[in-house]
């Protein structure tokens, strides 16, 4: 299991675009076999700072998603979207693997 966490940089005065932005992917990872645990928008403190964290089975299922996404409509076509709207500043992709307590499903 590999968790993939996203930090955006956003511009926050388009913060209704990047919420449409995410609200795009979430059915798109889960399509190519992801489990998304949601889009994180500012709420307190720095408003131009978003979160996203999805899940795949390892990082074997996930470049396949990558792959996969670049030939298929809708996920092109929500890349488009951000350029477009210039709602994405910048961002930073880092992947992580859970560790849970004794007797736990390690998966």
């Amino acid at each position: 299991m590999l968790t993939c966490y996203l930090r955006y940089v956003i511009d926050p005065y388009k913060l209704k675009e990047f919420e449409h932005y995410a609200r795009l992917w979430i059915p798109l990872v889960e399509k190519f076999g992801g489990e998304h645990h949601g889009y994180f928008l500012p709420s307190e403190g720095a408003n131009n700072i978003a979160l996203a964290l999805f899940t795949f089975p390892s990082m074997a299922t996930y470049e396949e998603y990558r792959i996969a996404s670049l030939a298929d409509s809708d996920c092109q076509a929500a890349f488009q979207y951000a350029e477009e709207t210039r709602c994405i500043l910048s961002y930073e992709r880092s992947f992580f693997r859970p560790v849970f307590g004794e007797g736990a499903d390690q998966r």
